[in-house]
């Protein structure tokens, strides 16, 4: 499994990767939920409403918790859950890596047409800036312009509360960073050592033959899930603490 993803084919000059055809798939599925999540509402939830709702409810308890502002916030931090859970998950099914699809130079053997769009890092640093960037926007609506320039430099207390603030600035980067590596990390080594195991063999049979994946799809399937919720907090923790006036 390389690095970055593999280029089905181009529109004009807009390269399709195959991390971006499986988004547009994950996309499908959830506007697919939600169609199905209206045809089924009832005072009494089953089956997509009773699993959307308990979703709804676990982050918006949640998040007044730790917030005041738990209906701008709340949103955010399910739509970045579902969406990144759905396409963790959607790796672990039969196809991933194992469906080819013949694009110009790729070889016979062809490049895998679908593969999990946060295995992808540019998938997962576009959802951190954006998570961020949210964060910045709401600190600036509601503590205002010079609340939140004053989390950044203060002279209070000089240089103590001046240096806070710039330790404060470089993290806002480094928030960035761990977002987007830490959720592109799991997901990639997670795909690389599915790949490796099933493509294995043991006196000409492959392991899969034997049920040898299975353990480590559970653990991958745990991981996926564990991977959305640590994202979905910590941008609820980061937007909670930007939106409130220290």
């Amino acid at each position: 499994m390389t690095l970055a993803p593999s280029i089905l084919f181009h529109i004009g000059s807009f390269p399709v990767t195959n991390t971006l055809f499986t988004t547009v798939v994950v996309d499908v599925i959830i506007i697919a939920l939600v169609i199905a999540f209206n045809k089924t509402l009832s005072l009494y939830p089953k089956g997509v409403q009773n699993i959307l709702e308990m979703v709804y409810e676990y982050f918006y308890s949640a998040t007044k918790e730790v917030s005041s502002k738990v209906d701008i916030i709340y949103p955010w931090v399910t739509t970045f859950f579902i969406f990144i859970v759905i396409s963790n998950v959607l790796g672990q099914f039969p196809g991933f890596e194992t469906i080819r699809f013949h694009a110009a130079g790729s070889g016979e053997e062809g490049v895998p047409l679908f593969r999990t769009a946060t295995s992808d890092l540019n998938v997962t640093l576009a959802f951190a800036v954006i998570s961020i960037f949210m964060c910045h926007l709401y600190s600036v609506k509601y503590t205002g312009v010079k609340g939140y320039i004053g989390r950044f430099l203060n002279f209070k207390m000089f240089p103590i509360f001046l240096f806070v603030g710039l330790l404060e600035f470089i993290g806002e980067f480094t928030k960035v960073i761990s977002l987007s590596c830490r959720l592109f990390g799991n997901l990639f080594a997670g795909e690389s050592v599915m790949g490796t195991i099933s493509s294995m063999s043991i006196w000409g049979i492959p392991l899969p033959f034997f049920g040898v994946p299975i353990p480590f799809m559970m653990l991958e399937l745990m991981v996926a899930v564990i991977q959305a919720i640590v994202f979905a907090m910590l941008t609820m923790a980061f937007m909670s603490i930007m939106v409130e006036k220290h």
